[in-house]
């Protein structure tokens, strides 16, 4: 049976047993990997992905000929070489052969050094492919995750690099994280980094489904199988088959609901309800969770064996806060983005604004940061209270800490009912021209009675 290997250096196919052997020889003693068969049946299904050998091939041969091999090569990879054998009747085929890509036709008999001469040259060019591949894989990958995980901190740098190693494998993925950290981010780069890149990305919100129709939107449903049930239904798995399946807020499923998954995940096979069918599939599951699984299991509330089942390899998202040297750059970015939507002039970030950015703890990171960035872009309210969440952060300059507490002090009182600007003054015990100066200062301004939000 035909394989061949990657590190063939020469697949020769021809059916002329003496001819082979001979032709296999002058490849050994030139310390080349030879690998030879008399036909060219099933060659395609046993050529590896970027294989870095080139094929040398007879025009005449039972079966599949060396013209059908080429065109199918082509298809296959039309840059992997391919050298044809003819005999002196075959010269005017192996002329069009050229034109269609065959990179060279060498004319019995033939001397050696001139199959060796062409095979090296071959080799050469097929080297050149693979290395301008690899290069603009390796740029693509860069850019994608690059335009897609934001950021330059070291820890969203190791991200990236998890994120471009588990995408070349086939194995399932749990990603843990706060609420908007971006995991669905996370899980479509693993996705489309990936050799499954061109079947279906089904991302399913655990979290969001109701408990009773949650077996039917996973596992899909035959007719009949309950009330209402008037037409067979393909679930998310099957409809995914070939793909990847992301799961998230895994750890809102239901028990009876994890013993199925669980299943599924040992077996790859999924039962619609109401079926005793079997259906085989072929998907890679990336689950997500903003819990620790394992204290949820503790209590009760998940299953062990499913969270080890998933738990095949694991991204944490840093959450934004752990990362502060990112939120000025990710902020700006995504005001860019927000004003080349809006068609509006970039407003300017203040060292006011600045300040209070860093001081916020953002407990809905990515998410949350760039609604802000939004909101600033079409010049609203941040809608960030600082007063919620501690200022006094080790990561910050002290005079940033003061700044922002001072911002988040007068932001407070501006929310009281105060009649004029005078009476806010007098609340904060400062002289009115100083508060109109850290107004200024910090961005704000005051609107009356009732200000439940100041604006920025």
């Amino acid at each position: 049976m035909m394989q061949v290997s990657h590190d063939t250096d020469v697949l020769l196919l021809d059916d002329d047993a003496h001819l082979r052997t001979a032709l296999s020889q002058t490849f050994d003693l030139a310390g080349l990997q030879v690998q030879a068969y008399g036909s060219a049946q099933g060659v395609l299904e046993t050529l590896p992905v970027d294989w870095q050998g080139v094929i040398v091939t007879d025009i005449r041969m039972p079966g599949m000929d060396g013209l059908e091999l080429l065109k199918q090569i082509q298809a296959f990879d039309e840059q992997l070489p391919v050298l044809l054998i003819t005999g002196h009747g075959d010269v005017p085929l192996a002329v069009e052969a050229m034109r269609n890509g065959a990179y060279d036709f060498l004319q019995k008999p033939f001397a050696s050094d001139l199959l060796l001469d062409s095979v090296h040259r071959a080799l050469g060019v097929r080297r050149l492919v693979l290395e301008n591949r690899s290069l603009r894989l390796a740029l693509t990958e860069q850019r994608l995750l690059g335009e897609r995980i934001l950021g330059g901190s070291a820890c969203v740098q190791r991200l990236r690099e998890q994120v471009r190693a588990l995408a070349a494998i086939q194995a399932d993925v749990l990603i843990s994280g706060e609420t908007g950290a971006g995991k669905e981010v996370v899980a479509r780069a693993l996705h489309d980094l990936s050799s499954r890149s061109d079947k279906p990305f089904v991302a399913i919100n655990a979290g969001a489904l109701a408990e009773t129709v949650i077996e039917s939107e996973l596992f899909g449903h035959e007719s009949g199988a309950f009330t209402g049930a008037q037409k067979r239904r393909i679930g998310k798995f099957e409809y995914a088959n070939g793909g990847t399946v992301f799961l998230d807020e895994i750890e809102s499923m239901s028990l009876d609901v994890q013993v199925k998954l669980l299943r599924l995940l040992q077996e790859r096979v999924v039962e619609r309800v109401g079926s005793n069918q079997l259906i085989p599939l072929d998907i890679r599951v990336i689950a997500a969770t903003k819990e620790d699984l394992l204290i949820a299991s503790d209590e009760g509330r998940f299953r062990a064996d499913l969270y080890y089942r998933l738990n095949v390899a694991q991204i944490h998202i840093p959450a934004l806060r752990q990362r502060s040297e990112d939120i000025l750059p990710l902020f700006q970015h995504f005001v860019s983005t927000a004003c080349t939507k809006y068609k509006s002039a970039e407003p300017m970030l203040s060292a006011a604004t600045r300040a209070l950015l860093l001081a916020h703890e953002w407990p809905g990171n990515i998410r949350e940061l760039q609604n802000a960035a939004e909101r600033f872009a079409l010049g609203l309210d941040l809608a960030i209270s600082p007063t919620a969440y501690p200022v006094a952060q080790q990561h910050l300059p002290l005079s940033q800490q003061v700044e922002a507490y001072e911002r988040s002090l007068i932001i407070s009182e501006l929310k009281n009912p105060h009649q004029s600007l005078r009476e806010v003054a007098e609340a904060l015990r400062l002289p009115r021209k100083t508060l109109h100066d850290k107004l200024r200062k910090h961005g704000l301004r005051f609107e009356g009675v009732g200000e439940k939000s100041p604006s920025a």
